[in-house]
This record gives C-alpha cells, sequence and structure tokens, in this order.
C-alpha cells in the first residue's frame, strides 16, 4: 500500500468558485478516468497543495479568498511544482490580460471560457498523459461545451 502521501500521477485539483461549472468538469475528467480534487476557493487550493502532491492544476483565476494567480506563485515555490492551466470567463480585456499575466508567471495553457469538452481533455491527456490503467483513450467529444 503506497504511503498515504503519494497518489496517482493523473490526480488534478480543480479549482472554480462556480461551482455548478467545478462539479461539471471534475464529473467530465472523472468519466475520462482521472482522479479529481475539486475545491471552490484559491485559499483553500493552496492549502490542498502544501498538503498533497498533484500532477496538474486547473485553476479560475477570478476567486475569493485568493485568485489564481496568487495560487500560481505558490506553485512556483512548491517542489516538484505542478503545471497550472488557468482559466477565466469573457470576452473582456481584462480577462485576457489576466490570462496573459497568468502565462508569464508561469501557467503551462490558458483556457478561456466557455471552451469545449474535448479541448479540455485534449489538454489533459497533452500535459498528464492518459489516466493510469487506461489503454484506450475516450472520445472527448462525450458532451457539450463547459
Amino acid at each position: 500500500m503506497p504511503a498515504a502521501e503519494e497518489i496517482s500521477r493523473t490526480e488534478i485539483l480543480l479549482v472554480d468558485d462556480d461551482i455548478q461549472l467545478a462539479q461539471a468538469m471534475a464529473d467530465l475528467l472523472s468519466r475520462h478516468g482521472y482522479a479529481v480534487a475539486l475545491v471552490h476557493h484559491g485559499r483553500a487550493a493552496m492549502n490542498y497543495v502544501t498538503r498533497n502532491r498533484v500532477a496538474l492544476v486547473i485553476s479560475d483565476i477570478f476567486m475569493p479568498e485568493a485568485d489564481g494567480l496568487e495560487l500560481l506563485g505558490l506553485l512556483r515555490r512548491c517542489v516538484p511544482s505542478p503545471p497550472l492551466v488557468a482559466m477565466s470567463g469573457s470576452s473582456c480585456y481584462r480577462v485576457n490580460g489576466m490570462l496573459k499575466a497568468a502565462k508569464m508567471l508561469g501557467a503551462v495553457r490558458t483556457l478561456a471560457k466557455p471552451f469545449d469538452t474535448a479541448q479540455l481533455i485534449e489538454l489533459v491527456r497533452e500535459l498528464i498523459g492518459p489516466p493510469a490503467g487506461v489503454t484506450a483513450p475516450a472520445d472527448p467529444r462525450d458532451s457539450a461545451g463547459l
């Protein structure tokens, strides 16, 4: 039996204060075989990553109790540092600017909401590979956009 701090290499921390969207994303990732931890604000995400190892963090930028950029700063100090995908909604200049800032601060990718579910699954597979024990990839187009 692995030690308590050991996890599957495919565990994903999903961080979003939009509870319905976060749950839909977690359900989608779970259906594709990924282990998902779900939190709804930046401070909870910071607490989680200091106590657990994760393969990938997918985080909203604008959240209460610490935003996605603060989380990104903490992740950069973690060893090993999990990659972060920054996401945010709307097409306004402020959101696009924040996604660009996240990329400059070390986010490996950005996602503008709404996005297609296939885009999310393909991105996760590219960054951390298929989930453990999955031999044939499931069709990422199995549901509507998020």
